[in-house]
């Protein structure tokens, strides 16, 4: 089995700045894609950046130039580096990963953790 585990949420005044972590743990296989996704109360979930395997990056527009994802392949671990943070921001976030184990694709989620930004 798989386990992703989220670390670094929190409340924090806006324009501060979060980190947030994912590791992974268990029979992970092969990271194809790990991503941060985030659901603000009566809003969607939405993707707000994903790395792959390799390196490349994808943000959302309203982050980019703001947050940071980075992967630690030998961790098995996904950071997200949150600045400038925006009341819009306030939302739970979801850690992602789509693995491929024993040939066959795979996803998973975190438990989620909350981010609150006030003012």
């Amino acid at each position: 089995q798989v386990q992703l585990v989220e670390s670094g949420g929190g409340l924090v005044e806006a324009g501060g700045s979060l980190r947030l972590s994912c590791a992974a743990s268990g029979n992970i296989g092969r990271i194809n894609v790990m991503g941060w996704y985030r659901r603000a109360p009566g809003k969607q979930r939405e993707l707000v950046a994903s790395i792959t395997g390799s390196g490349i990056t994808n943000y959302a527009d309203s982050v980019k130039g703001r947050f940071t994802i980075s992967i630690d392949n030998a961790k098995n671990t996904v950071a997200l580096q949150m600045n400038s943070l925006k009341l819009e921001d306030t939302a739970v976030y979801y850690c992602n990963a789509d693995l491929t184990i024993d040939y066959y694709s795979r996803n998973y989620w975190g438990q989620g953790t909350q981010v609150t930004v006030s003012s």
